[in-house]
């Protein structure tokens, strides 16, 4: 029984893209909202640069696909691309600070209280209001890996995949933003 275009697997649909475009399209529509989504997650942009930065992404893809490992996932490599696209673009407006914007769900408060073994008795919708502002005073490198460990639902492999770094050191960098997280908390008194 042969397979229908959407039952396809993105490296099946990656391979089939380098002949006929139109395939391409159907990665992007499979990709294009948890991309932005991330994007959004780990970057101080705005809506209008999070399109942008997600086209540039998307170019990048496209023009890369025939160097894609088909032995490796495809979604640890679009998500390594995005992960460049918005280091290089945070590297060039570095200045501009905001506020970084959660739309996250309960389910990553939970996650992240209890990895940080917050006491039980903190109400989570005080948590999630707070949240906000604690991802955007965090060190990047350790934002990110909460953000692809906790919202994006990566196992350490898939981030080291897409960090391009050993499971040992993403292990390490979660600890750390683990830390991190928690001593926001503290030093800015933050009521949870």
């Amino acid at each position: 029984m042969l397979k229908t275009v959407n039952e396809k697997t993105d490296e099946e649909l990656a391979l089939l893209a380098l002949k006929d475009q139109d395939y391409f399209l159907l990665l992007v529509r499979r990709y294009e909202e948890k991309l932005t989504r991330y994007i959004s997650r780990i970057s101080n942009l705005d809506k209008d640069e999070i399109e942008d930065v997600l086209q540039d992404i998307f170019i990048k893809v496209y023009r890369n696909l025939n160097a894609f490992d088909t032995s490796l996932k495809f979604s640890s490599w679009i998500y390594r691309i995005s992960h460049n696209e918005v280091i290089s673009n945070y590297r060039k407006f570095k200045n501009k600070a905001k506020i970084i914007s959660f739309d996250g769900d309960g389910e990553f408060i939970k996650n992240i209280a209890d990895d940080l073994d917050i006491e039980k008795e903190i109400s989570l919708e005080d948590l999630k209001i707070n949240i906000s502002l604690i991802l955007s005073k965090m060190d990047i490198k350790y934002r990110e890996v909460l953000i692809l460990r906790f919202m994006e639902g990566n196992n350490y492999s898939e981030i080291s995949d897409i960090l391009k770094k050993p499971e040992g050191t993403i292990a390490t960098l979660l600890n750390r933003a683990k830390k991190q997280f928690s001593q926001i908390i503290e030093e800015q008194e933050i009521k949870i």
